[in-house]
C-alpha cells in the first residue's frame, strides 16, 4: 500500500514532518522495488532519519519545497535495489578509508577512518535489513561474518 502525508504508517506518526515526508517518499519506493511493507517501513524511517542528520540546509529547504509524495507517484522498478537491500553488508579496506558498502554494490554508502567505525555503522544497516555484516583484514581476506 502506497502512503502520502494525510495516510501514513502508524510508526511515522512522531517523526517530524520534514524527515516523515522523506520517510514516506523513501518507503513507497521500497515497495514498488518488491519489499514487504513490513520491512519498508522501518528500512525508510531510519534512512529518512539519517539523510535528515546529514542534509545540508539548502537540501532539506529544496526536499521540503517538492511535493509530497501521493499514492499515485511514479517510482521507477529496480531489481538491483532489493537485490542490494538484501545483500550483506561489507566492510573493506580502501585508499580512502574503510568503506561500507552492500554485497554488489557498485560503491561505498559510507568510509570511514577507522575500521571500528566501519563496522559499527555495517551494523546498523545490516539489522535494518536483518542481513549480515562481512569483516574483511586490510589485506583483503575476510576476518569474520557477525550474523544479527
Amino acid at each position: 500500500m502506497p502512503w502520502s502525508m494525510t495516510d501514513y504508517p502508524n510508526s511515522m506518526k512522531n517523526m517530524d514532518n520534514l524527515v516523515r515526508k522523506k520517510a514516506i517518499d523513501i518507503a513507497n519506493a521500497l515497495v514498488v522495488d518488491g519489499y514487504a511493507e513490513d520491512r519498508a517501513i522501518p528500512i525508510a524511517m531510519k534512512q529518512a532519519e539519517r539523510w535528515f542528520e546529514h542534509a545540508s540546509t539548502s537540501e532539506k529547504t529544496d526536499f521540503d519545497e517538492e511535493p509530497n509524495p501521493t499514492k499515485r507517484d511514479h517510482h521507477e522498478k529496480d531489481p538491483s535495489k532489493a537485490r542490494l537491500l538484501d545483500a550483506d553488508e561489507v566492510v573493506q579496506h580502501q585508499e580512502d578509508g574503510w568503506a561500507v558498502f552492500a554485497k554488489g554494490a557498485e560503491r561505498a554508502s559510507d568510509v570511514f577512518e577507522t575500521k571500528a567505525e566501519a563496522v559499527k555503522r555495517a551494523r546498523e544497516i545490516a539489522n535494518n535489513k536483518a542481513s549480515n555484516v562481512r569483516v574483511y583484514r586490510k589485506d583483503g581476506t575476510l576476518q569474520e561474518i557477525q550474523t544479527p
